[in-house]
């Protein structure tokens, strides 16, 4: 007999462990300090550690708990188990894809969908062959079952797979479609009854238009629901409401289908849930998710409940709107929040006792909607998230357009004879590597340790060691290296009113890199200068030009968790008007190069394209106000990375920096061909892929340099990395940096 769907499930849960466990493991093995069987051992035991928490937090119906497991990355583990990427169970084979080798170059890397997670982009060809590796999923539903577990298996859709890949290569949809079928044929096999198979492709507007993204869902799903060897199939569509899809998917009617009603949805598509209602035959058990997976905060339970009743079914379960990877495990581990503001928080765990809550109904739940109502209503009344002087200074601000003057060419001028940079100009992006010496310098700080003396004077010897290190490589305009800084956006929200920080808040942002967004509570303004001491002390220990570092505001709001009580645009502009002040006082203390990185300003950009010129006139205006008092001797530098930039271009060149560095190296300089006279400003496209730990040739980087000369001329074009170095070692990171300038070297002296 076929298992009833779960009244009450999520769509997937954190999986970098609790304390990290997933991290250490694979930074273990990857260092040599663990075996394959080892590493294999721990991951296991955190899988199962992760059933039984979720057990013990209520999901105990067969298969309520999702199976959505992977060492790396959930694209590359669908890729790799369909077969669209070769490497079936091989662990070093997935790792070379996932970071590359000495001598092969990782996959790309780009954000999923309008979220800080980053995939893995699987490369396809025509004809290619399609093997699948059914028995990756089938052991992890084995493992779980032998340890007392009814998962759901997890899979990212075909259509999703394919629209998402490079190229989206549509002609091997029938392979894959088949490829889908033997998995989902192992899965049967193997006792399965339902599979969950996620299709966020069909809630955004990507390359592929909707009109033939509808026909590419209907061919491959009506191919295996047609199928009777295979689970009962669980359908999402996570991240925004299916528009035109809506009713392709309610023809097809799959055994279930989720449905994203997540406030942030429906405050884009108000009328989503009576589409919803109206589109979705009986037959097809519904699954509303109403719990919002990717921010954090307490879910308005009544509110949520309404929603549920307006979509006039007798049985739908109740999940989450998104998977929960996007948000930390528990607020239960945070000491240090603000009595006020803990109770408004609700983190994974939280999230599911919500989902519970809604299942149950306010009548049995009594405490839980309680607890939903004194959320609430404290946090609309609180006075301490209201900031009178800031909301005046934003009311002041022009309306409609500002810009910096003089025009981009005359300030060109000015900085050529202020900076007499050679051609070719050299620079890395901000951060270099955080050593073990700095971690605990910062750890004993904190722990009281270490006095703040100390603290300093260990921070000014890293300082010098890193700034004589870049004079000895070669490099033109240096950074201080930032270490002062445990995150390029938790540093200034600790320095910033109006956000709290988390101690354990920790989510991944790929592999084994996690960050701690931090939380956007209130009104936000600047007590004092942030970054003024650090740079003035690395510009006095040389005569090249030190740049200061600033987070821009679009990514400071990216990276945390977002206020939902006021627009994006408002936080926007209060965090623009904050790193403005910073601006001028860095110009009062003699530095001449200032970089305001927004990494994020493709990330936060709408799925749907109708809602995108509204979201990028904010965005480029909130990056003008911070720069728009600048001098004109005074050389703006902003960074962009690991995003599909080309969609964008003229938004990138709106925000009238002097110099843009962006992501290029692993895409071979794809993004230049985008590049056409209205981007103005000098360019440094990267030539070294941070990202992986290999050490890049110079010839590599003469070959990109020169493929970066096709479409920018030397007088406009940057050599650099393509992000930070913060994550990356001295043994890496000091060759890569002498063959970036040596390959500079050798194509100028070509020239």
């Amino acid at each position: 007999m076929t298992t009833s769907f779960p009244a009450a499930t999520i769509e997937g849960y954190p999986r970098i462990g609790a304390n990290r466990e997933l991290k250490r493991a694979l930074e273990s093995y990857w260092a040599g300090r663990i075996d394959a069987e080892t590493f294999r051992t721990t991951a296991r035991a955190l899988r199962i550690d992760t059933y039984n928490r979720l057990r013990d937090l209520g999901l105990t119906e067969d298969y309520a708990i999702p199976a959505d497991v992977a060492y790396y990355d959930q694209v590359l583990e669908t890729a790799l188990t369909v077969g669209v990427v070769p490497g079936g169970t091989d662990l070093d084979e997935e790792f070379a894809l996932a970071r590359g080798t000495d001598t092969r170059v990782p996959l790309e890397m780009t954000k999923w969908f309008d979220t800080n997670y980053h995939y893995l982009v699987p490369e396809l060809a025509a004809g290619q062959d399609v093997t699948p590796a059914p028995e990756r999923i089938v052991r992890i539903v084995e493992e779980a079952r032998d340890a007392g577990h009814t998962v759901r298996p997890f899979l990212v859709g075909p259509v999703t797979l394919l629209a998402l890949s490079k190229p989206a290569e549509w002609s091997l949809l029938n392979a894959v479609v088949e490829s889908y079928a033997v998995v989902f044929r192992a899965l049967k096999e193997a006792g399965v009854e339902w599979v969950q198979v996620a299709e966020p492709a069909l809630v955004a507007d990507l390359s592929t238009p909707d009109s033939e993204l509808a026909g590419y869902l209907r061919e491959a799903w009506t191919a295996l629901l047609a199928r009777e060897d295979r689970p009962n199939v669980y359908l999402t569509t996570p991240y925004g409401s299916a528009r035109e899809a809506l009713d392709v998917l309610g023809s097809l009617a799959p055994e279930a289908l989720h449905v994203d009603l997540a406030p942030w949805t429906l405050d884009a598509d108000p009328g989503y849930p009576a589409r919803v209602a109206a589109a979705i035959p009986s037959e097809v058990h519904l699954v509303a998710g109403l719990i919002d997976g990717r921010n954090v905060w307490a879910a308005n339970l009544r509110e949520r409940a309404e929603v549920l009743a307006s979509l006039s079914r007798d049985s739908v379960s109740v999940s989450t709107s998104t998977s929960l990877q996007h948000v930390p495990h528990t607020v239960n581990a945070e000491r240090s929040l603000p009595v006020e503001v803990a109770p408004w928080l609700s983190f994974a765990d939280e999230k599911i006792g919500e989902v519970q809550a809604l299942v149950a109904g306010p009548e049995k739940a009594v405490e839980a909607f309680a607890q939903s109502d004194r959320a609430v209503r404290t946090r609309s009344e609180s006075t301490t998230i209201h900031n009178e002087a800031v909301a005046q200074r934003v009311a002041t601000l022009p309306e409609g357009e500002v810009k910096r003057s003089p025009e981009f060419a005359e300030r060109q001028k000015a900085q050529h004879a202020e900076l007499g940079l050679p051609k070719l100009a050299t620079t890395t992006i901000g951060s270099f590597p955080q050593t073990t010496e700095i971690r605990k310098a910062r750890a004993d700080h904190k722990a009281g340790e270490l006095s703040d003396e100390q603290y300093r004077e260990a921070l000014k010897t890293e300082i010098k060691n890193v700034i004589e290190l870049q004079e000895e490589i070669g490099l033109d305009v240096l950074v201080h290296g930032e270490a002062e800084r445990n995150d390029m956006v938790q540093y200034f929200a600790e320095l910033l009113e109006g956000f709290v920080v988390t101690e354990n808040g920790w989510v991944q942002s790929y592999g084994s890199r996690c960050t701690r967004p931090p939380i956007v509570v209130g009104d936000v303004s600047r007590p004092a200068a942030m970054t003024v001491e650090w740079s003035s002390y690395a510009q006095s220990l040389s005569d090249k030009p030190v740049k200061g570092m600033l987070t821009g505001p679009v990514t400071i709001l990216a990276w945390s968790f977002k206020r939902d009580d006021v627009p994006l645009s408002v936080s926007a502009d209060q965090i623009a008007l904050a790193l403005a002040d910073e601006v001028r006082d860095l110009e009062e203390a003699g530095i001449k190069v200032i970089q305001i990185d927004e990494p994020a300003l493709r990330e936060l950009l709408p799925l749907r394209a109708d809602d995108r010129p509204a979201y990028l006139d904010w965005a480029v205006r909130a990056f003008r106000l911070v720069a728009l008092e600048a001098q004109p001797a005074t050389q703006i530098h902003t960074h962009l990375c690991y995003s599909e930039f080309g969609q964008i271009i003229d938004a990138v060149a709106g925000l009238d920096a002097d110099v843009t560095s962006i992501e290029a190296a692993r895409s071979k300089m794809e993004l230049l061909e985008d590049i056409d006279e209205t981007f103005h400003a000098e360019i440094g496209p990267g030539v070294y892929d941070i990202h992986s730990p290999r050490v890049p040739s110079k010839e590599e980087m003469v070959e990109l340099i020169t493929a970066a000369l096709d479409n920018v001329p030397a007088e406009r074009l940057w050599v650099n990395p393509d992000c930070g170095l913060k994550t990356r070692g001295y043994k890496e990171v000091e060759p890569s940096l002498r063959n970036l300038v040596a390959a500079r070297n050798e194509v100028v002296g070509a020239q």
